[in-house]
């Protein structure tokens, strides 16, 4: 075998591997094996047939082609190993020849990553402030969530429950035929037409109106994009919330209960800090890590960046597929080739690429590792949490890709965490609340260990389901 280095760059090395006649010889041998069980040949059973004959009925040519998937991978790793080259990622190979084999291997070596001066990386971390003001908008949305709908004799009022039927027609064809659809009217609310809810305000319970609406010109239905909608309303019923005064009684009736109304706020103003305090968690990591991108220098090779746009797309693939549509339809949907798509996602690929290279060199400059027994305890956390199906996820994270995905989020989050420590942006450790870093939150993984306790906070300024 001949081995040459046409090229050699600090983040990859080109090897030319021209095989000889007793290097191909053992696969050749396997190839036989494969092709003598397929092959029909007159005068033997399947699989029977000597090599003589087989390579006399095919040629050698077909034998060689068919060793080919086993004997370029196979004959490169042997190379690599005796040249003590280490591929940081798949090699790319080309067939040049195939009497005698050679061919051509670009192998990406380890990425050259200098974090550069990271220790003086400075990021403020934001207050966690909790107003009255949150709070009592917190109580209210659990007012009104808890609050029944009652029937009320009055005109229609912004945030009332109506039940109606409803009829549009665009150009003198039925676009609408709802009949006793519920409906809350909100001032700002755009659906089903700009416009809707304000013509709903003031009618009674038995009454019907009519009145016309312009379609948006961005609507869905392109056909009547611009075109006047002719509604004709009827209100069958008016309900609003039967609000409860806001006291201890109203506190015990929470979910599981609390015995005071001052215990509620106490717990909503606990819940609120919370939030903010994971809020701020993930800003000061996403600007530490923003900083220490800035700060670092990266040397990979192409094929690395290459490779990681391969898997986005595979990622993506897989993804369309879960939902029963495959690549084609979904890039004739948004109008792309599948090459005008993947320049789209290079930016993305080499974005996550460096990330994943700086937290990794990271990781290595503080010596952070996780033992088998880290992995083990996550495994115990989580399956903990599985209920009846606890034997079967203890089974589904027992295999080696899936202790080595844990053991990769383990180590994300511990680098996370000494990246905003050294960032300055750590969170102030309370003088009732022992720092727990080993417990630091991943900004781009959040895996559950225990269910959150009730109430569960709304969001900010989220709308009560009716």
């Amino acid at each position: 075998m001949i081995v040459t280095k046409e090229s050699v760059t600090p983040t990859d090395i080109t090897l030319n591997v021209t095989m000889a006649s007793e290097d191909e010889e053992p696969f050749i041998g396997r190839s036989y094996r494969r092709l003598a069980s397929r092959v029909k040949i007159p005068g033997f059973r399947p699989g029977k047939a000597p090599r003589s004959i087989v390579e006399s009925h095919l040629g050698r040519t077909a034998l060689v082609q068919e060793a080919l998937e086993f004997m370029i991978p196979e004959t490169l790793d042997q190379v690599l190993s005796d040249e003590d080259i280490q591929a940081f990622a798949d090699p790319q190979l080309e067939l040049l020849e195939i009497e005698p084999v050679s061919f051509k291997a670009v192998v990406p070596l380890e990425p050259l990553v200098d974090l550069g001066d990271f220790r003086s990386i400075q990021v403020d971390r934001e207050p966690v402030t909790v107003s009255e003001d949150q709070v009592d908008e917190v109580i209210e949305q659990l007012r009104s969530e808890a609050a029944p709908w009652d029937p009320v004799e009055r005109p229609v009022q912004f945030g009332d429950l109506l039940n109606l039927n409803v009829d549009g027609t665009i150009e003198g064809e039925q676009a609408i035929n709802d009949k006793e659809v519920d409906f809350i009217p909100q001032e700002d609310n755009p659906m089903p037409m700009p416009g809707f809810s304000s013509n709903l305000e003031g009618m009674a319970a038995g009454e019907t109106k009519e009145f016309s609406l312009s379609v948006p010109e961005d609507h869905n239905q392109e056909e009547y994009a611009g075109k006047d909608c002719q509604f004709k309303v009827e209100v069958l019923s008016i309900k609003e919330k039967l609000l409860a005064e806001l006291d201890d009684e109203f506190a015990k009736g929470i979910r599981d209960g609390y015995e005071s109304m001052e215990a509620l706020k106490d717990f909503v103003r606990g819940r609120i800090r919370e939030d903010a305090e994971a809020s701020a968690d993930r800003q000061a990591q996403d600007a530490s890590l923003q900083e220490l991108l800035k700060t670092a220098s990266i040397q990979a090779s192409d094929l690395i960046y290459q490779r990681e746009l391969d898997h986005m797309y595979e990622e993506r693939e897989r993804s369309l597929r879960s939902q029963r549509m495959d690549m084609d339809t979904y890039l004739g949907y948004i109008g792309k080739t599948g090459e005008e798509w993947r320049e789209e996602l290079r930016p993305r690929a080499e974005e996550r690429l460096n990330t994943y290279l700086v937290l990794r060199k990271l990781a290595q400059e503080e010596g952070i590792e996780v033992s088998p027994e880290d992995i083990q305890s996550e495994i115990d956390s989580i399956v903990a949490t599985a209920g009846d199906s606890e034997e079967s996820m203890r089974g589904s994270l027992s295999s080696e890709s899936a202790r080595e995905s844990i053991r990769s989020s383990l180590v994300n989050r511990q680098v996370m965490t000494r990246l905003v420590e050294i960032a300055g942006a750590a969170a102030p450790v309370s003088e009732d609340q022992p720092a727990n870093d080993d417990n630091a939150e991943n900004p781009e993984e959040e895996t559950t260990a225990a269910g959150s306790p009730d109430p569960e906070v709304p969001e900010q300024g989220a709308e009560p389901d009716a």
